[in-house]
């Protein structure tokens, strides 16, 4: 796992002259409450896939789950490289938009993934509980997802809100 607490450096070539590096913290909180991420993985031909999903921040990790048969299970499968972002609103000048950056690991022990699965059943409500068996997520509706983890090696935020900023985070493990 990595540390709690990265490097937090500033880039002023993509910076406004006065700007600060934004704070761990802040992009721990939008990280967690953002409702839409889009994740990209590598097709086994190395073109890009980017998909949108819902998942959820916990222990220093974010979380998503998929179906074993879609696209994404399958490129993670050949290459768990990955990254997944999320935007801080639509609007050129306001929001943090964040990048994170790091590998897709699935998660098939059981007492994690039901608290992963009460942490989206919190964020998303009803319509998003699972049962947990035999390593995965159970679903009615939609049936069996396997469930990743991603812990950030290197994240980015670019703030829009006032000074403009792009800050990186570097993780060590």
């Amino acid at each position: 796992m990595a540390s709690t607490d990265p490097v937090t450096t500033l880039d002023s070539r993509y910076s406004s002259a006065n700007a600060t590096a934004t704070e761990w913290v802040r992009g721990r909180r939008e990280l967690a409450q953002a409702e839409v991420y889009l994740l990209t993985t590598v097709r086994p031909d190395g073109r890009p896939h980017v998909t949108p999903l819902i998942a959820v921040w916990l222990d220093g990790a974010l979380y998503f789950c998929t179906g074993p048969d879609e696209r994404k299970a399958r490129n993670l499968a050949e290459n768990p490289h990955c990254t997944v972002i999320t935007a801080g609103g639509t609007a050129l000048d306001d929001g943090l938009d964040l990048v994170v950056e790091g590998d897709a690991v699935q998660v098939t022990d059981e007492a994690r993934l039901r608290r992963i699965a009460g942490t989206y059943e919190s964020k998303y409500g009803n319509e998003w509980r699972f049962d947990v068996r035999d390593g995965a997520f159970l679903n009615e509706a939609s049936g069996v997802a396997l469930v990743y983890e991603v812990t950030p090696v290197t994240a980015f935020g670019f703030n829009r809100a006032g000074e403009y900023s792009q800050t990186r985070w570097r993780f060590f493990v």
